[in-house]
């Protein structure tokens, strides 16, 4: 069986056919270029902006002509991860995917599934002879993954909707009426590079094997972090024996917690068995914490060739104990809705640039926007005491949810119609496109559903394949009945 023979057929023949199509974040040329073709072939009006992000319009089919116009909205780039074993160009190959029992992944990358299968739904019911519907609009965004570009350049009068139903959940059977707002902080280290030691041992100390997953909506799970979980061996390191850092890297996309870091340090050769020794027995105790979330975590040391420079010794110990500090993981849960997380920051990603610089990326989460600073604040203090110039991004409002919302009140009945069963009504932590469109739009009455997906951000990232079919019926149901 292929993902060509799975049911949905209409959505998943698109969705096989935007797999084929290379999307990176602000690099959707080629996909744009398919939804061109895909409206021209079908002779739908479409347009775009001057950011990329396009609008396609049907009319209502006969009988729907007094329905109010509903908005599918869905992003057309991906997040770009891979296996280290495995050779993918995200600018030119096509994903391949591979049907896993329940499960459809792809071969050691992300799949794409989000958000590509809800730009296959929308366009299986815009250009489908069958589907009844009211008139609809088909909004396709750019560049969210690393940023919600798209969505901030959206202009107030790109679309005429007052429905918007955003294709961009991960759990099926769950409705989500808001999110989190979010923002990134950038630090970064200036230094003069030394040279290396020509007496010195070299040894590569690496951490592999989590998980990883979305910064957001798997932060309450508690998966390990790479950079924090090598900068705990290395703050230990500091305190028994001498070594020189010649490089530090982890981690790769502001929005994914780090699967993979390593850092190359030098010693004198009489303490290589001991540091050896020492990451045994850290290993073991990692390997302890994650065992039921992390099980395949591995810390690894190897010989490495003596590299030209190293990083000075003061930075060094002011960056390990700065990576050490810096928080990690839940910082608050939500004081009205159960279980939602509020607050959460992510030690993203570790770089070292060829200008001796070292970049390290955070970003901070949550529903109330005093909090998302705060805690953003908090990590700039902690970089800023080590040395670092700290700068914030932008960030993006959260969603507030709307519990008299009317589309709500459609989506929760059809489910319940369909499968006899309630929805769950929930808001995210992680960021969606809709507090962005409220700014622009705020008397848009939305929701957020989809399929069930696993591991998004990570080449772990799996679709189930039974709820994309209940999510086609439900989206059906809700477009035959908004009234």
């Amino acid at each position: 069986m292929t993902i060509k023979d799975l049911s949905p057929k209409e959505v998943w023949n698109y969705f096989y056919e935007i797999t084929q199509v290379p999307r990176p974040s602000k690099k959707e040329g080629k996909i744009i270029e398919y939804i061109e073709g895909v409206s021209q072939k079908h002779k739908i009006s479409i347009k775009k902006d001057k950011v990329g992000n396009l609008l396609l319009f049907k009319e209502a089919t006969k009988g729907y002509e007094d329905f109010p116009t509903v908005i599918l909205q869905a992003h057309i780039d991906m997040v770009c991860e891979k296996n280290s074993n495995i050779k993918h160009d995200f600018e030119k190959d096509p994903i391949k995917t591979v049907i896993n029992g329940e499960w459809l992944c792809a071969e050691g990358t992300t799949l794409g599934a989000d958000n590509g299968i809800g730009v296959a739904a929308a366009l299986a019911v815009i250009t489908s002879k069958d589907v009844e519907h009211g008139p609809v609009e088909c909004l396709f965004t750019v560049d969210e993954e690393t940023g919600l570009t798209g969505a901030n350049a959206l202009q107030k009068d790109f679309m005429t909707g007052k429905i918007l139903l955003n294709l961009d959940s991960e759990d099926e059977g769950e409705i989500f009426i808001g999110c989190a707002g979010g923002k990134n902080t950038t630090v970064t280290f200036n230094y003069s590079a030394e040279n290396a030691s020509k007496t010195d041992n070299y040894f590569k100390i690496a951490v592999s094997g989590l998980n990883g997953g979305h910064s957001g909506g798997d932060i309450h799970k508690g998966l390990g972090n790479a950079n924090k979980i090598l900068a705990r061996f290395l703050y230990q390191l500091l305190n028994k024996y001498e070594f020189t850092l010649a490089e530090i890297e982890g981690g790769n996309l502001h929005n994914a917690i780090a699967r993979e870091a390593f850092a190359l340090i030098g010693t004198d050769a009489k303490n290589k068995e001991k540091i050896r020794a020492l990451l045994n027995v850290f290993a073991a105790d990692i390997e302890k914490e994650l065992k039921s979330v992390d099980s395949n975590v591995k810390l690894t040391m190897e010989t490495a060739a003596p590299p030209e420079k190293n990083i000075p010794n003061a930075l060094k110990t002011n960056l390990i104990h700065a990576l050490l500090a810096c928080p990690h993981g839940v910082i608050g849960m939500s004081h009205d809705i159960e279980g939602l997380v509020e607050t959460s920051t992510n030690l993203a990603s570790v770089k070292m640039t060829g200008n001796n610089k070292i970049v390290i990326i955070t970003s901070q989460r949550s529903s109330i926007e005093s909090a998302k600073n705060a805690v953003a604040d908090q990590v700039a203090a902690v970089f800023k005491l080590a040395g670092a110039k700290v700068m914030h991004g932008d960030g993006y409002p959260g969603w507030m949810p709307n519990a008299d919302s009317r589309i709500l009140e459609v989506a929760k009945n059809s489910y319940r119609k369909l499968f006899g069963k309630d929805a769950k009504i929930m808001a995210i932590h992680a960021g969606l496109e809709c507090g962005l469109f409220l700014e622009k739009y705020p008397y848009l009455d939305m929701i957020s559903f989809g399929p069930t997906l696993r591991s998004v951000h990570s080449p772990d990232e799996r679709i189930e394949i039974k709820t994309v079919d209940m999510w086609w019926k439900h989206l059906l149901d809700i477009l035959k009945n908004v009234q």
